[in-house]
């Protein structure tokens, strides 16, 4: 049996900038759709195109789509070629809601973990029955769409430089003429198609994973690197299972386990939402970064690596690179200001309080600057808005009174609204309707303006209502992070000064 490894051809063009069409991502298979039942037209990602040789040659191939600039993809993707040539079948892993198979050597070695497109929890090909969902609709995260987790795993594979936190080489691929679970259609039927998209993982050896031991045998250094990649690309989902305990021989010494961290499928969201960090309250998490840590988040360039996913990863959508972009700058003037890894993940989750879900302290510190965004356009970008900040000032020990305790920046919209009589009465009339006290209050009760696109949180998991960077125009988003760069050195303050009140009230934790 034979197997063929594509080259680039000219199907396969890299984009030059990120396509802005939305509906036509599968346009290109209209003309198969119209024959073929099994190819689902989808309003979202991989834009990719049937070629008749896909249909031709019976022998199992494997094409990279993205990630071929990417370190030891080719290695992968070869051992994988050889091992579907010598008849080697997918085996399904029985675990987590996607469906998953895991890829072995002709030795029976497994050496790869391969997760298709549409067979993502709540895709129309799911085999665990989560199905349902086109590609491209809101998925089980309601800011990460089905059939897009693939180029996530890819893209935090191609940031996580230098292997710094471990992340096993990831690739985009089209396999054809390989086996993988079809669910019946409306007429009872299913017919296996000729190729899949699929993600594809280099299988990393283990013995467990992190949820089978106590967090405190953990490296320092390893819960560290993984908690700076969480952050810089907001995951969504970092739990217990999904960080493995590479190896450690049956002796469990406290502080020398390393972890390697799999399955980033829900990073890089489209719009601000609550990330879940297993190893926030991790004992590890509240000491300092190290200087090789410290060096390491000094020197990332988060436009620099926006490029890197433009170019590398074209069908990433831009407001979830801007989610990325602003992340890292977030991170990098936490580490500069000297807070802590636990620090900065409690900043970017959201808090429960009385049984409700408030905005976490980034989502804030973004709607003060959006607030603030919108002055300046409203004013015409004259100084008007400077002065009557000057004007109408809060008092120092004013400010103190209304937010003793709470680590979150007060340079709100609460001090902003007076600035209002400047505005258009058209505008003043939007601004006035947008402020909502109950539903757009910080967690220290003070009401926080909202605009159109940054509704604050209305406790609604359905609506997918989220603090988004999509409708922003080049020069308002650099605006933005002008106004968000502002912003953050008062509410760095106020969480260390946080943090200092709790030691003093003998809540603090050592390692």
């Amino acid at each position: 049996m034979a197997v063929v490894i594509d080259r680039p051809h000219q199907t396969f063009k890299p984009l030059a900038r990120l396509p802005r069409c939305r509906l036509q991502s599968y346009s290109h298979l209209r003309d198969f759709a119209q024959n073929i039942t099994h190819i689902h037209k989808s309003y979202s990602t991989p834009c990719l195109s049937v070629t008749t040789k896909d249909f031709e040659s019976p022998n199992p191939r494997i094409e990279i789509i993205c990630g071929r600039k990417a370190p030891k993809v080719h290695a992968l993707v070869a051992e994988v070629a050889i091992a579907l040539a010598s008849g080697v079948k997918p085996m399904p892993v029985p675990t987590g809601l996607g469906g998953a198979y895991y890829l072995q050597s002709r030795k029976g070695n497994t050496i790869a973990v391969v997760k298709p497109a549409d067979e993502e929890p709540l895709a129309f090909n799911n085999p665990k029955g989560f199905a349902g969902r086109m590609l491209g609709q809101p998925g089980m995260k309601r800011s990460i769409r089905v059939g897009e987790t693939g180029l996530r795993e890819l893209a935090a594979y191609l940031l996580d430089h230098g292997g710094f936190a471990g992340v096993p080489p990831s690739a985009l691929v089209k396999i054809c003429h390989v086996k993988f679970n079809v669910n019946k259609n409306n007429m009872g039927l299913a017919t296996n198609p000729p190729f899949k998209i699929t993600s594809i993982q280099r299988y990393v050896e283990h013995e467990t994973d992190a949820g089978d031991l106590g967090p405190s045998g953990f490296s320092v250094s390893s819960v560290h690197r993984i908690g700076i990649l969480d952050i810089r690309l907001l995951n969504l989902d970092r739990h217990a299972g999904n960080m493995l305990v590479k190896s450690y021989h049956g002796s469990y010494v406290a502080g020398m386990v390393e972890l390697v961290p799999i399955d980033h499928g829900f990073c890089l969201p489209e719009s601000l939402d609550d990330p879940y960090f297993e190893w926030l309250h991790w004992p590890q998490a509240s000491m300092p970064f190290s200087e090789t840590e410290t060096d390491y988040i000094s020197n990332l360039d988060p436009f620099k690596d926006a490029e890197l996913l433009r170019t590398e990863l074209p069908l990433i959508r831009e407001c979830s690179v801007r989610v990325f972009i602003l992340c890292t700058v977030f991170l990098k003037r936490a580490t500069a200001a000297g807070l802590s890894l636990a620090d900065i993940g409690q900043m970017m989750t959201r808090d429960f309080i009385g049984g409700e879900e408030s905005w976490s302290i980034l989502e804030n510190i973004c709607v003060n600057a959006k607030a603030n965004l919108e002055m300046e356009i409203a004013s015409g970008g004259n100084d008007e808005v400077k002065e009557f900040d000057q004007m109408f000032a809060f008092d120092k020990e004013f400010e103190d009174e209304l937010n003793p305790n709470e680590g979150v920046s007060i340079q709100s919209a609460t001090d902003k609204l007076p600035k209002l009589s400047t505005l258009s009465d058209a505008c003043l009339v939007r601004f006035v309707q947008e402020c909502d006290i109950k539903d757009g209050c910080s967690p220290a009760g003070i009401p926080i303006l909202r605009s159109m696109s940054f509704a604050a949180h209305a406790n609604n998991h359905d609506t997918g209502v989220c603090v988004s960077f999509e409708e922003m125009k080049e020069d308002e988003w650099s605006s933005f992070l002008e106004y968000f760069k502002e912003l953050l050195p008062k509410a760095f303050e106020e969480k260390k000064s946080t943090g200092l009140l709790k030691q003093r009230l003998g809540n603090s934790c050592e390692f």
